[in-house]
């Protein structure tokens, strides 16, 4: 099976719902950050203070374009991933795209707890967290929905959720498309109106 490429803003799952995938399937998990850290010896937030934003997108894309020629491997995508240069045309020609589409009001109540974790939200109050969220999504959103499939990740509080998740997703997408990407976002209506329906009913909690 050729990649595949799990997008999203920060904080909207794709590292826990991609880990719990590969446990589900038996593909290798892995997350473009930490490769890139790994090559470079240096964290994410060195890599934009010593080369700036520009020369970190130089080395994501040169990562990114190394890891697409892995079989059975699902990648965990930074959020800007997708948003520079031809990233996203890339992904959806080497294998599947995964948007993990999550509401702004769960991004937000997982993002506040770890604030102190990510610079770039450290200092910001949480107003200014919310309109930053806001803004971003709207600019990143064209690129997201490009995606071969839009899958929700409000539902990964917990343990229980992470599985039922992961169920109806392998429900819904039993064999992921593995030598072509879909030019219309595949998305089961019913499974969405299921999961909308079970997140007004569970209350916010924090993200582990």
């Amino acid at each position: 099976m050729k990649p595949l490429f799990i997008i999203g803003y920060m904080a909207c799952g794709k590292t826990t719902f991609g880990q719990a995938l590969a446990e589900a399937t038996g593909l290798k998990f892995i997350d473009l950050d930490h490769i890139i850290e790994e090559r470079q010896n240096a964290s994410i937030r060195e890599i934009f203070a010593e080369k700036g934003e520009d020369g970190f997108r130089e080395i994501e894309r040169d990562m990114l374009h190394e890891v697409a020629s892995l079989h059975d491997t699902i990648i965990s995508c930074g959020g800007g991933t997708p948003c520079f240069f031809n990233n996203m045309d890339h992904m959806n020609s080497q294998g599947t795209t995964l948007w993990l589409q999550t509401s702004e009001e769960r991004l937000f109540s997982r993002l506040i707890v770890k604030r102190h974790t990510r610079p770039l939200l450290a200092d910001r109050t949480d107003n200014e967290i919310r309109d930053l969220i806001k803004k971003q999504l709207e600019a990143r959103s064209p690129f997201y929905s490009r995606a071969s499939i839009i899958w929700h990740g409000d539902l990964l509080e917990n343990r229980r959720e992470i599985d039922d998740n992961i169920s109806a997703f392998l429900k819904a997408f039993p064999i992921l498309p593995a030598n072509q990407a879909r030019s219309r976002p595949l998305f089961s209506s019913q499974i969405r109106k299921m999961l909308l329906t079970k997140l007004q009913k569970t209350p916010t909690s924090q993200t582990n």
